[in-house]
């Protein structure tokens, strides 16, 4: 039998009673098998005073209370004794050293003589690289780490600063607790809108990541209004939304079916096939709408507006579009930068592309995520996109009523 405790004290500060990080930690410490004696605890007493709790935990298994630590860390908290981060050089270029520290979509601080600095680029499963000349720090995917760059390893001189309740703005979050169904659609798009002329009065970027239900329901017209209008600064999507939205350009036609009528139309199963050749023909989507071959839809007024795209590829592609990027590692890439100074994304009918974004967005970017089925938005938090808002219903509706709560004409959607 093992009678050894092996101990840590850590430290909370902040809104932790009303964020309900307190009892989570309590939680977490438990459901990994700890012990902990709560030794001060000092409760904030307004709105504006912040709260404070020093925690002994112990167990009788080093590498559990390393787990222990590392899931409070997650919610913000310090080791009481901790000196300067560690770290250790990779052993080889994408390769890592043992221990080392996988990062949190959270702001996260490192510890450095003494003087905490900010980790740039944060992101959720990166690694913490550290330069002790220039004094930085900065999250790198595994891929990008380089044979000897200084990797950030175990849990001393690491702060993850975590999400804390927000007493404004209440309005955009009121659904994050739960998704469901049945809660007003209406409120809930009023509120994206009200969040989207903020971010843009802020001159922060709008993203949205769509799937081909925008195109097939009918509901281009509506995201090409939002282009034409400033309200989208980056579209991320696949090979899908371009081939359909220049299939209905070019033959009126989406999956082979009218969109005005809903009918097969003879022959139409080839249209999304003769439309991804007439683009591959003028060389791009860009060269398309240049040349005069692509004169209207969503991808026609990104280009003339602007609009960072980036269209990453899937291995049951057709064609693909020539625009579409087949190295996942070079999509990530381009997702990044196109993410970069983002201050809302919008994620509408696409499970894949929105799980891939939330991934690359630290945690203080907010986000929508829209879906006619509720798993769609339910994975986002369990991977980790907490800060996501969950809207339970279909892409034309959506964008339709936030067309209108926008303040755009039919005439305006309609170009």
């Amino acid at each position: 039998m093992n009678d050894r405790r092996y101990e840590e004290t850590i430290s909370l500060q902040g809104h932790i009673i009303d964020s309900l990080i307190l009892p989570r930690v309590f939680d977490a410490i438990m459901d990994l098998g700890g012990d902990f004696v709560v030794e001060e605890i000092r409760v904030g007493t307004s709105k504006d005073e912040a709260s404070y709790a020093r925690l002994k935990v112990s167990i009788d298994d080093e590498e559990r209370l390393s787990r222990i630590i590392t899931s409070l860390q997650e919610l913000g908290a310090e080791l009481v004794h901790a000196g300067d981060v560690r770290t250790l050089a990779a052993p080889r270029d994408g390769v890592l050293p043992d221990g080392f520290y996988s990062t949190t979509n959270l702001p996260t601080q490192v510890r450095l003589s003494g003087t905490w600095l900010d980790v740039s680029d944060t992101e959720m499963d990166l690694v913490i690289v550290v330069d002790r000349e220039a004094g930085t720090a900065r999250s790198l995917p595994m891929a990008e780490v380089r044979a000897g760059a200084q990797i950030v390893v175990g849990h001393d001189g690491i702060r993850v600063i975590p999400l804390q309740r927000e007493r404004q703005r209440e309005e955009f979050s009121f659904m994050q607790s739960a998704v469901s169904s049945e809660r007003s659609k209406k409120l809930a798009i009023a509120a994206v809108a009200r969040e989207m002329r903020e971010t843009k009065a802020n001159g922060e970027r709008i993203v949205f990541v769509v799937g081909p239900a925008v195109i097939h329901s009918g509901a281009g017209e509506y995201l090409a209004a939002m282009v034409r209008a400033g309200f989208v600064q980056a579209l991320l999507g696949g090979n899908a939304i371009a081939t359909h939205d220049v299939e209905i350009a070019l033959y009126g036609t989406s999956l082979g079916l009218s969109l005005n009528s809903g009918r097969p139309v003879e022959g139409g199963h080839q249209n999304h096939m003769r439309a991804i050749n007439a683009i591959r023909r003028a060389g791009s989507l860009r060269a398309a709408v240049e040349q005069g071959v692509l004169k209207r839809g969503l991808m026609y007024d990104c280009i003339r507006g602007g609009v960072d795209m980036v269209l990453a590829g899937s291995i049951r592609d057709d064609g693909p579009m020539p625009d579409v990027i087949t190295d996942v590692i070079e999509a990530q890439k381009a997702m990044r930068r196109a993410l970069r100074g983002a201050g809302l994304v919008v994620m509408v009918s696409t499970m894949l592309h929105s799980i891939a974004v939330g991934n690359l967005l630290p945690a203080t970017v907010r986000v929508a995520a829209v879906d006619i089925n509720p798993a769609v938005v339910t994975k986002l938090a369990d991977r980790g996109s907490h800060q996501a808002v969950g809207i339970v219903t279909d892409a034309e509706l959506f964008l339709r009523e936030l067309c209108d709560e926008l303040g755009l004409s039919y005439a305006e959607a309609c170009g």
